[in-house]
């Protein structure tokens, strides 16, 4: 082959395809590939703002422009609902969250020799690209990772075996802090930054006292550690809470208790849309079940004047967090504690609601949606953070007797693959 062919598409996993069906890494809609791999850009092909990108493994499309980049986030929402033929009625536009925004990350530290890296993996490897900057999570999680490297500097010097320890011990010291690893959590909360270290114990006093001085320093929210058995506070002067959008209080947002690890949208304005989606398609309805409910991010928005919502989550502390919060509001949520994977709510107890919400985990909700399938229920909304899962559900719910009234795509892990939707189901 000694033509260039130009890129037509971007695939799911990021590479671009051409007609012939030739992939390339790093390409855009519009490139050209040569016969020998290399590209030729095209109108839609932009300068990556990372300079780690095509080295970290935690974005794939930063060459794209911000019109292909948003054709990609609603082309992996309507293939997935063509290859299940479900019939969308209507696909909105979709909705990206701008750089900066992401308020969550999970991240890998590792030491080797006293240096401390802290990043993501590589593309298909094991090595950490060490984060000098992340155009995708806001400011100030950025800013802790230059401090949080030499707190885990202090804190792998603070573990070394006394002076008085035999030169084997000692050996063996440093060879368990060479590979002493750990992983990073950071949340934006009402408070500022709520940090947790997985995998790594503070031992000994002068570990202690660095981690608080790092604490008050760096004003944090909270600070946790778990050094395999459980988190446990360091450091938390007020209790950590989020604000959830709340229609049923005079403020619009009523403040929930964050349990360590729990989880929340991505970015703040991505909840927000899928948020108004669900507002949009449930509104005036009188009971709603809200499935895989968390901390109560649908549960609280829904509820107010004439609606009442049963949130019905399986993790404890995100369970006890929602129901703390909507007594202490007085708003008609009612928690539920329920592994819905194990227990799916059945028929005859989803009669007694008008509509459905339910946003599982990536893997769907397959025994939960067969239940659905099987009751009265007329109005369905599906939140989903997997096109592929959510089709396959969705084309039992079509079968059943429902109709796919919309479509939201939004793309929260901005440059990322990574692709999420609101759906609206009506029988």
């Amino acid at each position: 082959m000694t033509d260039s062919e130009e890129i037509l598409r971007i695939a799911s996993k990021g590479d671009g395809v051409t007609a012939s069906g030739r992939f390339a890494w790093g390409a855009a809609p519009g490139d050209l590939l040569r016969a020998d791999g290399s590209l030729e850009w095209g109108p839609h092909h932009v300068e990556p703002p990372c300079r780690h990108f095509g080295r970290c493994g935690g974005c794939q499309l930063q060459q794209l422009d911000e019109e292909s980049l948003a054709g990609f986030v609603e082309a992996r929402v309507a293939n997935a609902s063509a290859a299940q033929e479900l019939g969308a009625e209507r696909l909105a536009p979709p909705y990206l969250s701008p750089p900066g925004t992401r308020r969550r990350a999970s991240l890998r530290a590792e030491s080797s020799g006293g240096r401390v890296v802290i990043g993501y993996r590589e593309a298909k490897s094991h090595r950490l690209v060490e984060l000098e900057e992340c155009p995708v999570l806001v400011p100030e999680l950025v800013a802790l990772l230059g401090p949080l490297r030499k707190l885990l500097i202090a804190m792998g010097r603070a573990a070394r075996p006394a002076g008085g320890a035999s030169a084997r011990k000692g050996a063996k010291g440093r060879h368990q802090q060479a590979r002493m690893a750990a992983d990073i959590e950071m949340t934006l909360v009402d408070q500022g930054v709520d940090l947790g270290i997985r995998g790594l114990a503070a031992e000994g006093l002068a570990a202690t006292e660095a981690m608080l001085d790092f604490a008050r320093e760096h004003a944090l929210a909270r600070l946790t550690m778990d050094g395999g058995y459980g988190f446990e506070t360091v450091w938390e002067p007020e209790p950590v809470a989020v604000s959830l959008g709340c229609a049923a209080v005079p403020s619009g947002s009523i403040s929930v208790p964050f349990p360590p690890g729990a989880f929340l949208q991505a970015t703040r304005d991505g909840e927000q849309a899928l948020v108004a989606a669900a507002r949009a398609w449930l509104e005036g309805v009188p009971t709603v079940a809200d499935l895989f409910s968390g901390l109560g991010t649908f549960a609280f928005a829904l509820a107010g004047p004439g609606t009442k919502v049963l949130a019905a989550e399986a993790a404890r502390d995100a369970h006890l967090a929602c129901k703390s919060a909507a007594e202490r509001a007085q708003v008609p949520v009612f928690a539920m504690h329920r592994d819905l994977f194990r227990n799916s709510l059945q028929p005859e107890e989803l009669n007694k609601f008008a509509a459905i919400l339910l946003d599982p985990p990536r893997a769907g909700a397959r025994e939960q949606v067969e239940c659905i399938a099987d009751s009265a229920v007329e109005r369905v909304v599906y939140i989903s953070c997997n096109p592929s899962s959510w089709s396959r559900d969705a084309a039992r719910l079509i079968g059943a007797g429902f109709r796919l009234a919309e479509l939201r795509p939004v793309g929260q892990f901005r440059w990322s693959t990574h692709v999420e939707l609101a759906s609206c189901f009506v029988r």
